[in-house]
């Protein structure tokens, strides 16, 4: 979160610079401490490690036919703000208005269209939006 007021490419650029610098912290400094004194050292149930929910593509997305790409746009822009929320929650919010609405969209065909979203610059996404829990997407300021 450090960056997520910088634009979409500086964003991209420094959190790869800061994931390899969070990583060399951890492995060459945290690591030698912990193997020291273990008590130190979080429990791993704390560590949830990041997880790819679905590697579905827009490209490849078929939306039943009671349902249009512009009626996906709209719930998802609905839920979205100018301020950050999980990918995660986006999806479980647009997927429980479809499902009351008796419309059969998927989690998956939601978080393809968010990152096809973010990734056409229409909304702001930081993180891997494949990564539904360490992800999250706005509106664009």
């Amino acid at each position: 979160m450090a960056i997520a007021g910088l634009a979409k490419a500086e964003r991209i650029e420094l959190g790869d610079w800061l994931d390899e610098v969070v990583a060399a912290l951890e492995d060459e400094l945290l690591q030698p401490i912990y193997d020291q004194y273990p008590d130190l050292e979080p429990p791993k149930a704390d560590r949830e490690e990041p997880t790819v929910f679905s590697e579905l593509a827009w490209a490849d997305v078929q939306l039943p036919s009671s349902v249009t790409e512009q009626q996906l746009d709209e719930v998802i822009l609905s839920l979205l703000t100018e301020r950050w929320r999980k990918t995660a929650a986006i999806v479980v919010l647009a997927e429980t208005q479809f499902k009351e609405a008796g419309r059969p969209i998927t989690s998956e065909m939601i978080a393809a269209r968010l990152k096809a979203l973010s990734d056409a610059d229409r909304i702001e996404g930081i993180g891997d939006l494949r990564m539904w829990r360490h992800s999250e997407v706005r509106l664009k300021d």
